[in-house]
Formats: structure tokens, sequence, C-alpha cells
């Protein structure tokens, strides 16, 4: 945690490409663990739960996707900042003053964890709102859009991967029982943001690779995916979920080792398999 306001360069940063640049970009916009001063007197959460409720360690599986020929971009900021992959007006009255949105408690700012219990002491105030989306969302958003728009010049097409974790388990509204999750899940928005051939490519190589698969269930891909997959402009995208289990202790919180290793691989080829799709097309200098 900083001890004073944030630098905006620190916010995030871009991996270039290494090797042949690909048509692809990976985005990371939970990974971080990032307040400042001003924040952190906003919150009730513990230490435990801004790293519990962050895709812990994503930014640690996608390194390879960058020498594979991917650009990435990698948020550094918790998602009690303010969340990136959410709509700039997605807040309600218990987030900010003067709030009209609809009930929205894992919104564009959190004011409850996901155990339940309240994350913020009052609603924020409508400056506080505003600065955070000056110093972090709306960069951030610009950063991604500028790295979309610049690969679809040069490739005439690109596709974003939207890369996120979640916890391995969902609790059963019928019987109270936790159910596993699939080790994967790609969301598409019903099918809706990628072009089919880029879809399926993700969910068979997923399952070529030993990972069980269920698509759009539970996660059908949040902002990012549906804002700026429009698979008839040259744009597909497509959230990546992976389960928790396959690279940490979720109880302690830890690494495993040979579980990133084996998701870094898995990043880098499917990287390769994806850029494979575009790189037909004559990229344009």
């Amino acid at each position: 945690m900083l001890p004073g306001p944030l630098d905006p360069f620190d916010c995030f940063r871009v991996l270039p490409p290494r090797g042949v640049e690909l048509p692809v970009v990976v985005e990371v916009p939970h990974a971080g663990l990032l307040v400042d001063a001003t924040c952190l007197s906003t919150l009730l959460v513990s230490a435990r739960a801004l790293a519990r409720d962050a895709d812990l360690y994503v930014d640690e599986l996608v390194p390879e996707a960058a020498e594979a020929g991917a650009t990435v971009l990698l948020a550094h900021t918790s998602r009690y900042f303010i969340d990136l992959n959410r709509r700039a007006d997605e807040v309600d009255r218990h987030a900010v003053e003067g709030a009209t949105g609809q009930d929205a408690p894992h919104g564009l700012i959190w004011h409850r964890a996901t155990d339940g219990e309240r994350a913020l002491p009052a609603p924020l105030p409508r400056a506080e709102l505003e600065r955070r989306l000056a110093l972090i969302y709306r960069p951030y958003h610009a950063a991604l859009q500028g790295l979309l728009e610049e690969k679809r010049r040069r490739f005439g097409q690109v596709i974003l991967i939207c890369a996120h974790s979640m916890p391995s388990v969902s609790l059963s509204f019928a019987t109270g029982r936790e159910v596993p999750r699939a080790d994967i899940v790609p969301g598409t928005r019903n099918r809706t943001s990628a072009a089919g051939a880029v879809i399926e490519t993700v969910d068979r190589f997923a399952r070529t690779s030993g990972f069980s698969v269920r698509h759009d269930d539970p996660y059908r891909g949040g902002y990012s995916t549906q804002h700026y997959g429009a698979p008839a402009q040259g744009v597909h995208a497509v959230q990546i979920e992976v389960a928790r289990r396959l690279y940490m202790n979720e109880a302690s919180l830890r690494r495993e080792p040979e579980g990133i290793a084996r998701l870094r691989q898995f990043y880098r080829n499917l990287v390769l398999r994806l850029g494979g799709l575009i790189q037909p097309v004559t990229a344009r200098p």
C-alpha cells in the first residue's frame, strides 16, 4: 500500500510484445492490490479481504503471453479503489453520494466485500469518485482502447483476452452446498463478443490442455468483454476465468508454483493459437 496519493504512472503498465507481434491484447484489470491513503481511509475491509477479492497472481500467469507476441496491460490498483471491469455509471447510493443507479454492491465502487461485509463506512463524496475516475479508470480504458485500435489498424482484426480468476466453488441456492466450478470459464456474452472461430479455438484449446470448461457459466464476461467485443468491426473479446485451485491455495492465499507454470504455458500457447487465426491477414505498416 502506498503512503500517499497514487502516481498515475504506477496505476498500470504495458508489457510490449517480444519477437513477432501478434494481433492479441491481454488485459488483467483485477490482480492489483494498491490503494492510496485517501482510499484506505474510506475502507472497512481487512488486508486479507483486499487479497481475497483480487484476482490474486493472475498478473503472474500472463507475462509469457508477451513473450509469444501479445501486448499485455496490467492494472496495479485494487478493485476496492475502483473496479476497471464495470461501467463508469455502475454506482448506487450506498457507494457514492447522490448516485441513483440500481443496487450494485460490486459495481464501480465496491461497498460490500464478497463475504457480505460492509466495505465503506459511508458513501464516497462525488469528488472522490471523480478523482478515481480521472486517476486510473479513464487512463486505463484509454490505453486499452488505443492498443486495440492500433492492432486493428495494423492487422485488420484484434483479439482481446480479459484475464481473470474465480473462486473454485459456488454455493448452491437449492442445497446450500458448495459446487465445484469448471477449471476454465470462457465468457463471450452468450457468444456475441467474438467470432465463432475465436470462441471455438479458446474452448477447444482449454480442453485439449487438460482443463474442464464451461462456457459462459457462471461468468458471461464483464464490461470489457461487452464494451470492446465487436466482431463485426474486427474486435473479438473473450473473458477467461481460471479456477484459483489451479494455481494457489485459496485458504492460505499462497502460490502453487507448478500450477502457475502450467497456466503460463497455457496463456502463451493460447496467444499463439489465436494469433494464428489472424496472421494470414497482411499486416499494415
